[in-house]
């Protein structure tokens, strides 16, 4: 299988080819994978360095023109280091661009706490008009992507990662997806957490949501699943614990309910290791996520 971030490389330059109102805008990181694109498209790849603040602020300048800008590096010079960049350069100035992010929350982790950028949703949520998709497999990320290149002029932020299920899903832009049903609770996946979910519920009864694109956030997929009955909803997220809290709270705003939200805590990353060894740390893989979830509803 390959990985999200060469099917976004093969897809962009293929969607480069055939729409000459993209162009692609990168910071030195992935610029390998866009050498055949920038050979036939020299005007429409450009690549300005190790300078993310000038990499939204080009963006914002071509979105200006009429052109598709499509923004990639990794999420902490994506979203965190450029932060005022976005909000002006593109927000302020009201165009819109896609930004495609690499290494979330601990896709590298000998890169250390420079390359991990768990808050890099809920910064985007202080922001208006955000579609932010955070898919969970490589057929996802590219369903999601073709759909955001073509999106007019919409603000989006497709959140990659080396971390993937082992299946796709038929995800639609905005729509969550039920694959169990159950009547203790609603236990909400978000991208590459949905296997570890499946594996941690089994045979427990409860409703499975998975979720591949977060803002807008579902609020009638929820509200369906959930219910009139008193509510007890897990949210299970790649990123900073409770991002979407407040997101299901304003759903279920009609209905009682709890929410435990599951996900990258607070405190500083100083671990190295693997991806594997990260989530289980955090209490993300198969086990941990069955203690807390079962702890939670029983």
């Amino acid at each position: 299988m390959d990985t999200m971030r060469e099917r976004f490389a093969a897809v962009t330059t293929e969607l480069l080819d055939r729409d000459p109102r993209l162009a692609v805008v990168l910071a030195d990181i992935g610029a390998d994978g866009f050498r055949a694109a920038r050979d036939r498209h020299p005007d429409r790849v450009v690549n300005v360095g190790i300078r993310e603040q000038l990499l939204i602020g080009v963006a914002g300048g071509l979105a200006l023109t009429g052109i598709r800008p499509i923004a990639h590096t990794f999420a902490s010079f994506l979203v965190e280091r450029p932060f005022e960049q976005v909000k002006l350069d593109l927000g302020h100035q009201g165009v819109g661009a896609v930004l495609v992010s690499a290494a979330g929350s601990y896709d590298w982790p000998a890169g250390g706490r420079t390359h991990m950028a768990p808050g890099d949703v809920a910064l985007l949520d202080t922001l208006p008009g955000w579609t932010v998709h955070v898919p969970g497999h490589p057929d996802e990320a590219e369903r999601l992507l073709r759909h955001a290149a073509a999106d007019g002029d919409e603000k989006v932020y497709l959140r990659l990662s080396a971390h993937q299920n082992a299946t796709a899903q038929p995800v639609a832009p905005g729509r969550f997806l039920t694959l169990r049903q159950g009547r203790r609770g609603v236990v909400l996946a978000v991208g590459p957490m949905l296997d570890a979910v499946l594996a941690a519920t089994e045979g427990l009864d409860v409703t499975v949501l998975y979720a591949a694109t977060v803002r807008p956030f579902d609020r009638a997929g929820l509200r369906a699943a959930v219910g009139d009955d008193p509510a007890n909803v897990v949210l299970v997220e790649p990123y900073l614990a409770g991002t979407s809290a407040g997101e299901v709270n304003q759903a279920l705003e009609a209905v009682p309910h709890r929410v435990l939200g599951l996900g990258v805590p607070k405190e500083e990353h100083r671990h190295y290791g693997s991806i594997a060894e990260h989530l289980a740390a955090y209490g993300l893989d198969e086990a941990g996520l069955r203690e807390r979830i079962t702890s939670y509803l029983w």
